[in-house]
């Protein structure tokens, strides 16, 4: 019986690496590059190797200028082709050509003509390039089209149109300031990227004006705007009025406040959670304002969609910094994220919930975050190390388990700047909180016991020199201190050399006895521990 045919997992993994651009070189892609010139041209052929030349362009690949001139006059050719397809690939190509002032003229006539053609697709493709690649001079015979294409009713030509004024008002911003009157109708279309596109143009153009962008901002407030995206340049905009704007009502509303808040129960939840995030972010904002942005918030925290979740719990770990009280409520929904299979949302809850729990939940955190450290990189474990000191100085009464458990993920395994991070972590709360003091030196001698790290011994070993003399039993340090001038490499065991020498000159009972060691250190076959 014939065994079915299946694929090996080392097949599908060279199937999942393999790049159709796989060892493409550019000389081969040049020499293909004839195929331009070929009085039967192959529409297919054609676009595939203009795929290659432009998979080169974007990876850095720089091209000579006698290459790039004959590919750009290759190309040119291709405007006799019929082809739709291929025709959106010529316009890729001149884009990233980017020809000189004399080459431009060559394609100037085709692109003018393509930019009135009936055809809505060369048109507003027309309109990029013609932008992208021209001066001066030649926009100023063309303004009058580029301004009949920003009120074409096809929403295509117009966003090409709105588009390209924004990247040409920053070579020619006096030629694209003239746009203005049709750039104001634009923002009244029914199409959402258009009037997305020409608020963000419009903005741009009176940036620079105050009052102007105010007038703005006052007008569309008023509920003209009806694309999802627009109206989140609105707020953003918005937020930039009522930052700029110092001038609060004797009554002490704020500005346009009413406006945000009532973006909170659009229908379309990447507005909404843009006036959340808005509101949070108002300087001097009140309980009062954060309370109806903290429900919205929380009820983000429940979506099924991951995005939502990740982009809540953020915006609430930033208030928490601030208002920790505020975000208080909600904790409950946080609880139920640590266990979320993405480990970045995951991370953000559990930071978030240690700024904003109360001493009696402390514990119950330390279980939940045990399990949790396992599943996650170390960037996210250096973040939840950071937060987890944060609360210790806060709640100094908890620092047993807090050190208890900053001392179990110190001897897990982890790369240097996670244990740095834990160490530094540790030292910081010896200093700060003096019943640590004795405990956490402890930690730091069973530490470098095995410790891979040669910085993060030096380390220890110079702090156990400044604070260790100052315990209640300094000799309890000595044999670890000992330890490593047997065990350890040069800069170590001069470290630990230099250490004992600290204990010996601070505490006087213990002066015979570093002496000894100190006189078998000086047969060490390292110069700079025998003399240190």
């Amino acid at each position: 019986m014939a065994q079915p045919l299946v694929k090996k997992d080392d097949d599908r993994d060279d199937e999942a690496d393999y790049s159709p651009f796989l060892g493409i070189e550019k000389g081969a892609v040049l020499q293909e590059a004839r195929v331009f010139n070929d009085p039967q041209l192959d529409a297919r052929r054609c676009s595939q190797v203009i795929t290659k030349l432009l998979y080169l362009l974007n990876q850095g690949e720089t091209f000579t200028k006698v290459e790039a001139t004959e590919v750009f006059f290759a190309v040119t050719k291709l405007f006799q082709s019929r082809d739709i397809g291929l025709r959106r690939m010529v316009y890729l190509m001149i884009k990233e050509l980017s020809p000189s002032a004399d080459e431009v003229i060559i394609v100037t006539s085709s692109l003018m003509k393509d930019m009135n053609s009936k055809t809505d697709m060369y048109r507003a493709n027309a309109i990029r390039v013609l932008c992208r690649i021209t001066d001066g001079t030649l926009l100023t015979q063309i303004e009058r089209y580029l301004k009949q294409a920003i009120v074409d009713k096809n929403p295509v030509v117009a966003s090409a149109a709105l588009v390209s004024g924004i990247h040409l008002l920053q070579t020619n911003p006096e030629i694209v300031k003239r746009w203005s009157n049709e750039v104001q109708e634009a923002v009244q279309s029914r199409a959402a990227l258009v009037q997305f596109h020409a608020l963000a143009l419009l903005h741009q153009i009176r940036q620079n004006d105050r009052l102007a962008v105010s007038k703005l901002v006052t007008s569309l407030t008023r509920g003209t705007v009806r694309s999802p995206l627009a109206q989140c340049l609105l707020i953003r905009y918005t937020s930039q009025v009522i930052r700029e704007s110092s001038n609060i009502n004797q009554t002490g509303d704020r500005p346009f406040y009413d406006y945000l808040e009532s973006c909170l129960r659009h229908k379309a939840e990447m507005v909404i959670f843009e006036a959340a995030k808005a509101i949070t972010e108002l300087s001097g904002v009140t309980n009062r304002e954060l309370t109806p942005a903290i429900t919205v918030l929380q009820l983000f925290l429940s979506s099924s969609k991951p995005v939502l979740r990740f982009a809540a719990v953020r915006t609430l770990n930033k208030v928490a910094m601030t208002h920790p009280m505020a975000v208080t409520n909600c904790n409950i929904d946080m609880e139920s994220l640590i266990s979320d299979p993405n480990r970045s949302i995951a991370t953000l809850a559990i930071t978030t919930l240690l700024k904003t729990g109360n001493e009696s939940s402390v514990d119950r955190l330390m279980k939940q975050i045990t399990n949790f450290m396992s599943d996650i990189a170390d960037e996210f474990k250096i973040v939840v190390v950071e937060a987890i000191r944060s609360l210790c100085l806060k709640f100094p009464l908890k620092y047993r388990s807090l050190m208890n458990f900053l001392s179990n993920i110190l001897r897990e395994e982890g790369g240097f700047e996670y244990k740095k991070a834990i160490v530094d972590s540790i030292v910081i709360l010896i200093r700060d909180i003096p019943d640590a003091k004795e405990s956490g030196l402890l930690h730091l001698c069973e530490f470098i016991e095995d410790c891979e790290f040669t910085y993060l011994s030096t380390q220890i070993l110079h702090f156990l020199g400044i604070e260790g003399p100052k315990t209640s039993d300094p000799s309890k340090y000595i044999r670890y201190i000992y330890n490593r001038v047997h065990l350890e490499n040069a800069t170590v065991r001069a470290s630990a050399v230099s250490t004992l020498a600290k204990f010996g000159a601070l505490v006087d009972s213990l002066k015979p006895r570093i002496f000894i060691l100190l006189r078998r250190c000086l047969f060490d076959s390292d110069d700079e521990v025998s003399y240190f």
